[in-house]
């Protein structure tokens, strides 16, 4: 049976579909297959060919139940279901067949105020920070926003996501025949943090052993997020 993980939100402009993608291509990077599920009614179906993931289209009620269906029947898959759209019985019916469900958000306040609903609304849900400032001035004010105005849901936030222009290679309806190498990176570390919270063996091209993370959210000795871990 495969895992399914949901890409949800209220917000839009978080970056949702950019996410689903890093996090299908870093699974295949990890050596997991796995298969990105469109939902979002605004967005065309992008080709598979040259990605390390398998793409669907559940666009409909009933395409969406097919395809959750034939991911049940897949042993060692994981579908990475984009919530795109920002539709909230739609993330509700998202959040019911998922073994994990990601929030993402961005450094505004409003972003924060918006997600700080959702993860009451979803309480199996993870945030993400997503498209978060590289700038070093930038990120210690993002940094310093969430620690305070999220220091409720410190176990629940996972590490951030930079923004990284090359992202938007992934959502060409076909991708290069070469990704960037600070895109493989930034896939591979949000691939990896989801592993570990499904307690996932996996293993990265680049290293020879089999790795098995500390589950986020349940390690007293590491934060999920040491970014923000100096912020009170």
């Amino acid at each position: 049976m495969a895992e399914i993980i949901c890409i949800i939100g209220n917000k839009g402009g978080t970056g949702k579909t950019t996410l689903s993608h890093m996090l299908c291509q870093g699974l295949g990077l990890l050596g997991q297959r796995s298969a990105c599920v469109l939902t979002d009614t605004s967005r065309e179906p992008l080709q598979p060919e040259g990605r390390r993931y398998v793409t669907a289209d559940a666009r409909t009620r009933e395409a969406l139940g097919k395809v959750s269906d034939k991911l049940r029947s897949l042993d060692g898959w994981l579908g990475v279901i984009d919530g795109g759209g920002n539709r909230t019985e739609v993330d509700r019916r998202l959040y019911g067949i998922a073994g994990i469900v990601l929030l993402p958000f961005r450094e505004s306040h409003e972003d924060i105020r918006t997600v700080v609903k959702d993860l009451e609304m979803f309480p199996r849900a993870y945030a993400v920070p997503s498209q978060w400032p590289t700038n070093p001035w930038q990120r210690e004010a993002a940094d310093k926003n969430v620690g305070q105005l999220m220091s409720d849901y410190r176990h629940r936030i996972l590490r951030p996501v930079n923004a990284l222009s090359a992202s938007k290679l992934l959502l060409q309806r076909q991708v290069p025949d070469a990704l960037p190498t600070p895109l493989a990176n930034a896939c591979r570390a949000f691939a990896a943090q989801v592993l570990d919270i499904l307690e996932l063996e996996y293993r990265d091209r680049n290293d020879d052993p089999l790795v098995v993370g500390e589950p986020v959210g349940r390690s007293t000795s590491d934060t999920p997020r040491p970014a923000f871990a100096h912020h009170h």
